[in-house]
């Protein structure tokens, strides 16, 4: 088979794109899928310059993206995170998306729509992209926040009402008996398929995964991860449903076990690639055109979403009892909308309920109210707690992460024999400490005996965060393999310039790349045991310590020139 040059060619486009409007957000300080859909439009076949040919196949790659963004938010959030929001969630997001298609018809009569045409457009925009807010969420560090969570579990109850929706939509001309059997039909269908499925997943997945983690084969590990993550999307697609939520629901399942840090570590990288193709297919799909030819129907639009929305949500989060701070933050995170607007809007168009204007109209407001709504998710929390301090309140935190209990902790990367040494007497001391490793025999002993542990390689960002390294009072690497320790003091650096770092080494060399990446001080295990050796022979031979300790002195300083030279 040959490769198609023009493919290939089109994806170095993508990934340019992606590069150039990525930089340019980060230079500009601005959220990074900003950059990406500009950086789509500059290459998108509607607009002047160099253009990809063929859209559908980036669309393809784009749904991989939001499979492992969705995968990995769930590994991230845990079933008990969704169930304090269940009631909001449950009863709130319904509530909330039928409240936005009524004020839509309320607009709608005021400026002539028909009835019809007034509940597509208020469909379409009270459902919000996850993808988009999740991505947000994790760049502003807030995804298990409190209003984080919220949003989160509002989004995930809006892909399950579009499955409604699109049996609702073809039939708004007649309504009737016969489509409500049909999403009775659907959603029972989907309860079939989906809760064995589940619970067998559950009881597979964490054994699956001790056998792979046994293996201590990166590679492996990852391929495993991703084939659970694809293989629940394609089920709940299968079942009618959004290829995201089944993604999230494997991620959910994967939290629950002890392989959760280490599995994200593993697919950040490839994540952030696909999401990254997936914000420039938002932008190839925009023709700015449609900006100036519908501008009266897109203002009308982005009123509804992003004032509309606004309101909405805050009063709804505000009903069940959350604090303003929450509700607002809330009101401010969902006033956009994405891929599920897309899939909506198309069904109604098919059905002939509008036309190419509200079609095109619907792919501009989403790309605007994007761009709004990055910077509003951004600088919410401050404008907020700001607005708290003015009228004499509690402010909220402007970073709304989960606080590190353990501020102050040791972390001890590597619990081997020389790592367990260190625990016995951080444990006898009684000082806190976090152990990250990689055996799961020895992460299933350490949770039995009740000590804090992540599983997985120490050398990953992502675990050193989990871990909570980068507020620890002192880390301590006691790793076997010295690039494994190289990398870790070095991810460490970029976590906590100033955190003192203690590493073991092999050898003079070693040390000197150790101190050259950011260790403080270097263990030298060989050479501490010869010192040892040394002191006690030649106290047993009456040699003065005083003299003992002079030879020992010169002969660091002499092999630290060494190795310097």
């Amino acid at each position: 088979m040959t490769p198609d040059p023009i493919f290939f060619r089109d994806l170095a486009y993508v990934f340019i794109a992606a590069v150039v409007g990525g930089t340019s957000a980060y230079l500009l300080r601005q959220p990074l899928i900003l950059g990406y859909v500009f950086g789509g439009i500059l290459i998108s076949p509607l607009t002047p310059g160099p253009s990809i040919s063929d859209v559908h196949s980036f669309e393809l790659f784009a749904e991989i993206g939001v499979i492992l963004l969705m995968f990995s938010i769930g590994i991230e959030f845990s079933l008990n995170d969704l169930l304090r929001v269940r009631w909001v969630a449950l009863v709130g997001g319904p509530l909330g998306i039928v409240l936005s298609i009524l004020l839509s018809v309320g607009i709608g009569h005021l400026v002539g729509w028909t009835m019809i045409q007034s509940v597509v457009i208020g469909s379409v925009v009270s459902v919000a992209s996850t993808m988009v807010l999740a991505r947000l969420l994790l760049d502003s560090g807030d995804l298990r926040a409190k209003h984080g969570r919220v949003m989160i579990g509002i989004t995930l109850v809006e892909d399950l009402a579009v499955v409604v929706l699109t049996v609702l939509l073809p039939a708004l001309g007649a309504l009737e008996p016969g489509r409500f059997a049909t999403i009775g039909k659907a959603l029972w269908l989907a309860v079939l398929i989906l809760v064995p499925f589940s619970y067998l997943t559950a009881k597979a997945i964490p054994p699956l995964l001790t056998r792979i983690a046994k293996t201590q084969n990166a590679e492996l590990f990852l391929l495993v991860s991703l084939s659970l993550g694809i293989g629940t999307a394609a089920v709940t697609q299968m079942a009618g449903l959004s290829l995201a939520l089944g993604a999230f629901l494997a991620g959910l399942i994967i939290s629950g076990s002890e392989y959760g840090h280490e599995t994200l570590a593993r697919l950040l990288s490839l994540r952030d690639a696909f999401v990254a193709l997936f914000f420039v297919t938002i932008g190839i799909l925009i023709d700015p055109r449609v900006v100036w030819g519908n501008l009266p129907l897109l203002a009308l639009m982005l009123g509804l979403i992003i004032v509309g929305k606004f309101v909405i949500w805050a009063l709804v989060v505000r009903l069940f009892r959350y604090a303003w701070g929450t509700a607002l933050l809330v009101g401010a995170g969902l006033t956009q909308i994405g891929e599920f607007s897309f899939v909506l809007v198309q069904v109604a168009k098919t059905a002939g309920h509008v036309g190419e204007d509200v079609y095109n109209a619907t792919l501009a407001a989403s790309l605007l109210s994007i761009l709004l709504n990055a910077p509003l998710v951004r600088y919410a929390p401050r404008w907020i707690a700001a607005l708290h301090f003015r009228m004499g309140r509690v402010a909220v935190p402007a970073q709304g992460g989960v606080q590190d209990e353990q501020a102050g902790h040791v972390v001890l990367c590597g619990f081997g024999r020389m790592g367990s040494t260190v625990g016995l007497a951080l444990d006898h001391f009684e000082i806190p400490y976090t152990v990250i490793e990689r055996d799961p025999d020895i992460v299933r002993q350490l949770r039995r005996r009740g000590i804090s542990c992540v599983y997985g390689d120490a050398s990953q960002t992502e675990l050193l965060h989990a871990a909570g390294a980068q507020r620890a009072a002192l880390v301590i690497v006691a790793l076997p393999v010295i690039h494994e320790a190289s990398l870790t003091v070095r991810r460490l650096r970029g976590l906590n310039a100033n955190i003192p770092v203690l590493v073991r080494a092999h050898g003079f060399r070693e040390a000197e790349d150790l101190r050259h990446v950011g260790a403080t001080e270097i263990i030298l295990p060989e050479v501490e045991g010869a010192h040892t050796l040394i002191r006690h022979a030649f106290q047993t031979l009456k040699v003065p310590k005083s003299s003992i300790l002079a030879y020992i002195k010169a002969g660091q300083d002499f092999r630290g020139s060494r190795a310097e030279g």
